[in-house]
């Protein structure tokens, strides 16, 4: 799939990889809607790129009735859909013992909920021009992540449920991409909730020594362009998706022992 002239949704496009994306994307000549609850940044990256081919919009993914309102002002602006990159998304850090409930809903409303809502009304649209599906996961999604027990399940969810619409749509063209980056340069930690439901603050890795949301954000263009049914990036998150098939015994113990050395680890 050439992406010029596709009319493409990312949500969570205000910061990180959906801001990426935009970039990306626009590079592609593609038409994009941006979606996010931060529209002032919204307004900020479109007048950026400068195009009559982009579209803002505020919206809240974990709302349905924003999912819904997203599909219906992309069609009424373009037409059309080819594209629906499911990329807003929460993080938290905090063991579970000592967390705050709401902690773990508000993470699936934004990370599973939200994908299932855009989705579903995104659908016959994107049925209708063969079109994407992506998911922006994580690998969290192929195994659990001490401290991060919400976060991964919501991961989870994502893969069960893309995977099952993948299957449905074999014989209709549908192409459904899960996106399974590592370590990212990005806020998603700095806006992580910690186990009361505030923001974490500061990241506690090395943000230098990440991937940048600029390479992520080219990876999963290609990925599109060449319908890959599921893109794992880094060595790392690899070989975690390698170990946890054959070893999964000894990956826990070597997950525990690499999380547990975070600075400020929740647990040791």
């Amino acid at each position: 799939m050439k992406l010029d002239n596709k009319v493409v949704i990312i949500t969570g496009a205000s910061s990180g990889i959906g801001e990426a994306l935009t970039y990306e994307l626009s590079k592609q000549n593609a038409k994009i809607v941006i979606v996010a609850r931060n529209i002032d940044k919204l307004h900020q990256i479109a007048g950026e790129i400068s195009s009559t081919n982009i579209l803002t919009l505020k919206a809240d993914v974990s709302c349905e009735a924003d999912c819904k309102m997203i599909v219906e002002k992309t069609i009424e602006c373009f037409g059309t859909l080819d594209v629906l990159i499911n990329n807003a998304g929460i993080s938290m850090r905090a063991v579970f013992e000592d967390l705050d409930l709401n902690v773990i809903r508000k993470v699936m409303d934004v990370n599973f909920w939200g994908t299932v809502y855009c989705t579903k009304y995104a659908l016959p649209y994107l049925l209708k021009s063969k079109g994407s599906v992506v998911g922006v996961s994580s690998i969290a999604g192929y195994k659990g992540l001490p401290g991060r027990t919400g976060y991964s399940a919501s991961k989870f969810a994502m893969h069960g449920f893309l995977e099952a619409l993948r299957i449905e749509n074999l014989k209709k063209d549908l192409h459904v991409m899960i996106v399974s980056p590592g370590y990212t340069k990005s806020n998603i930690r700095n806006t992580a909730l910690a186990k009361d439901g505030s923001m974490q603050g500061e990241s506690p890795l090395e943000e230098r020594k990440l991937m940048s949301a600029e390479e992520v954000a080219h990876r999963i263009v290609k990925g599109i362009e060449f319908k890959k049914h599921r893109l794992v990036m880094t060595s790392q998150g690899k070989m975690v998706v390698l170990f946890n098939k054959f070893f999964p015994k000894m990956l826990d113990k070597m997950v525990y022992n690499t999380i547990s050395k975070e600075p400020d680890s929740p647990f040791s």
